[in-house]
């Protein structure tokens, strides 16, 4: 098994290459359709939280390599990172695409937990040694 630090940059980095060729791809290969459907600001929003996650992923897992003392709150925060872009980046991508509404309601959901892994970065970066 992978040590969460390394799973959290492996993760990020992977992320962050999905972002860039998702954000891309909605910029040239669906940008007429999801003008025409007006989900190009959705399109956008979710590769744009994609990428920045990508990027607080990979500073958690360096942050946990290098500073191991920040503990659970890291890994934590690394979990809800990964969780968080999946379900709120994925479900707006999927509704830009599908017209589904339902979905969504369902971004709240990942919105808060990028929100908490916000917040357990902070309480774990707090907690460090000076």
């Amino acid at each position: 098994m992978m040590p969460p630090a390394k799973l959290a940059i492996v993760a990020g980095a992977i992320l962050g290459a999905v972002s860039v060729a998702g954000g891309a791809f909605g910029a040239h290969g669906l940008k007429a359709s999801l003008e025409a459907s007006g989900q190009a600001t959705n399109w956008e929003t979710a590769f744009r939280y994609s990428l920045v996650h990508a990027l607080a992923l990979v500073a958690v897992g360096l942050l946990a390599s290098f500073r191991p003392a920040a503990g659970p709150a890291l890994a934590a925060s690394a979990w809800c990172f990964l969780l968080g872009t999946l379900i709120f980046s994925g479900c707006l991508a999927v509704l830009a695409l599908s017209g589904v509404k339902i979905l969504g309601a369902i971004v709240p959901v990942g919105g808060v937990l990028l929100i908490v892994g916000w917040l357990l970065l902070a309480f774990a970066a707090a907690r460090l040694p000076t």
